[in-house]
């Protein structure tokens, strides 16, 4: 995959922050190179989060995204305070940016301890050096002028070093090794993407690929065939969660097996809290509710997974009268004790971090977290069996 084709899940994620008229804009635009946010002397020019996908070197492929002020004021100052600590959650890089002529300020001194907190790996920009003695600049900041691109390369080359300090977990490549067949189960329905395989379909075969594996893709109705006619014994089947029923039946229990969903689990590192989180389902009761919550937003199909099929399923598993509610995109609620259980889908266009404080959220508010996968193994018997991948898993469905 190139890097002007990757997936804005799987970028580093680079916020700026700082108080209005800090000269957060000027600063993305510097480091860009582009003209991506609007600047003006007038503070809160930024009202809303700008964000871009792009490639910055010697960064690779990042999104950039630039903040509204965090000392915003009036009743929508205040929700653009809000979103601005919710985009904060979901950042790998935070650069704090610092008015060199006013220096460090109480609010700045709020954001360094939310950006701390969240051990997020951080840079402090002293900006508009050019216009300011930045004789106090304080330890491990760096003294930057926009206008004048003082430091603006260093500047780069620091937000770089930070990168090490993430650790990206594979979704399948340390599970097989090179030369080993890999049977891919996609599923093609009203639901499928026309002409076009889901992301982490893509993404499942390239880290195949990458390590010199052999990916062989089938739909569910020629699984049988294909198992019969391969030559081999597969290493590894990877279902499509909605298929787990009839996968599980057609693939001998010698063949290890498990699903796209539970992998992109591992892979946005929620998988523990996942199988966890499951469990809850059978002590679902009537009137309870249940939050389906999804990272994207998409043109929904009359049989939809995460609005159809999955509530109808738990109905039919649960034997309870469950009240489901949705929500896409963004619009992940802040207030999650109304709900029995959340049931997040696989996460695929999000990036770990923003998965992670969606979960986060959850276990501070005590209420159990899953995802799409996890749930139709569970409720079709193959959970078990499909977790004999990661056996240090299989003993969490054991405990009370």
């Amino acid at each position: 995959m190139s890097l002007n084709s990757t997936p804005s899940a799987e970028r580093i994620h680079i916020g700026f922050f700082g108080l209005r008229n800090a000269g957060k804009s000027s600063l993305v635009n510097a480091v860009t190179g582009q003209e991506l946010s609007v600047v003006s002397d007038v503070k809160g020019t930024t009202t809303d989060p700008v964000s871009k996908a792009m490639e910055i070197l010697p960064l690779g492929p990042v999104v950039i995204i630039d903040t509204p002020g965090y000392d915003d004021i009036g009743e929508l100052g205040a929700k653009r305070v809000a979103r601005t600590k919710e985009i904060l959650k979901t950042c790998d890089i935070a650069v704090l940016v610092i008015d060199a002529a006013s220096g460090m300020q109480s609010s700045d001194e709020e954001l360094l301890s939310l950006i701390r907190e969240r051990n997020i790996p951080y840079q402090i920009v002293w900006h508009k050096s050019d216009l300011a003695n930045s004789s106090d600049i304080p330890d491990g900041a760096l003294a930057v002028s926009s206008t004048k691109r003082e430091n603006v390369d260093e500047l780069k080359e620091r937000i770089a070093r930070l990168m090490p300090d993430i650790k990206e977990i594979p979704l399948v490549s340390d599970l097989v090794n090179k030369g080993d067949f890999c049977v891919l189960v996609v599923p093609i329905d009203e639901s499928a993407p026309k002409g076009r395989l889901i992301l982490p379909q893509q993404q499942t075969i390239r880290e195949l690929l990458d390590i010199g594996a052999v990916p062989v893709v089938t739909k569910e109705t020629e699984l049988k065939h294909t198992l019969d006619n391969l030559g081999v014994k597969p290493s590894l089947v990877i279902t499509d969660s909605q298929a787990f029923k009839v996968v599980n039946e057609i693939v001998p229990e010698d063949i290890r097996l498990t699903s796209f969903s539970i992998l992109m689990a591992r892979h946005k590192g929620f998988l523990e809290t996942a199988v966890r989180g499951v469990k809850a389902i059978k002590d679902i009761k009537d009137g309870d509710a249940v939050l389906m919550a999804e990272g994207c937003t998409h043109h929904r199909q009359c049989n939809d997974i995460g609005t159809v099929k999955i509530p109808n399923w738990l109905r039919k598993f649960t034997g309870a009268d469950i009240k489901i509610e949705t929500s896409s995109g963004k619009g992940y609620p802040d207030d999650l004790t109304p709900y029995k259980t959340v049931i997040h889908c696989g996460g695929c266009m999000l990036t770990e971090a923003m998965v992670g404080s969606r979960r986060q959220k959850a276990e501070e508010q005590g209420v159990p977290f899953t995802n799409y996968g996890i749930v139709i193994a569970y409720m079709t018997g193959a959970l078990k069996r499909s977790l004999e991948v990661f056996p240090q898993l299989k003993a969490i469905l054991e405990e009370n």
